[in-house]
């Protein structure tokens, strides 16, 4: 096996790219975490590159596993839906980060991010959501409301633990 290097804008523009050339059809590719920190410059690199596709395609899933060899990098299917409850609205707060082939890139909404990052309480974490309050990306007062709209569906998630969760807001 080898090694996965950490992966900068370049080889995260050279993804997309690469991607965007396979899609059979129209679609969009979210992009989550490390990839939207290094593309959108509070991280120079990060570890791997989380993606969410709508509608998942036969071609750009097939693709993946060649992606990974050719560029040395770790990919993997997730989106801040897995770990939270999306508040309403975030696709269209989803920001625009190109496009490529048939495909159009998108920031997942980084109020959605924010929030599971903040529910997951890792300290790259939460050092990614002061990046994204200090660049103005996201406002943390907004941020309440959106974990006050989500809460109401916090049992779907049952390993969540609601108190802590709402500290992790309200200290930011």
């Amino acid at each position: 096996m080898r090694e996965r290097l950490k992966v900068d804008a370049g080889r995260v523009e050279r993804f997309m790219q690469r991607l965007g050339s396979e899609a059979a059809e129209e679609g969009v590719c979210y992009l989550v975490g490390g990839a939207t920190a290094v593309l959108l410059g509070w991280r120079d690199t990060t570890i791997d590159v989380d993606i969410s596709l709508e509608p998942e395609q036969e071609s750009v899933l097939r693709a993946l596993q060649a992606l990974k060899r050719e560029l040395s990098m770790n990919v993997e299917l997730a989106s801040p839906g897995d770990f939270v409850p999306l508040p309403s609205g975030w696709r269209e707060r989803s920001i625009s980060a190109g496009r490529e082939g048939r495909l159009t890139f998108l920031h997942f909404d980084l109020y959605a991010q924010a929030l599971a990052k903040l529910e997951r309480g890792h300290a790259r974490d939460v050092e990614d959501v002061r990046a994204m309050v200090e660049r103005g990306l996201v406002e943390p007062a907004r941020l309440r409301e959106l974990f006050d709209e989500i809460r109401g569906e916090l049992y779907r998630f049952p390993a969540i633990d609601e108190r802590r969760f709402r500290a992790a807001v309200d200290r930011l």
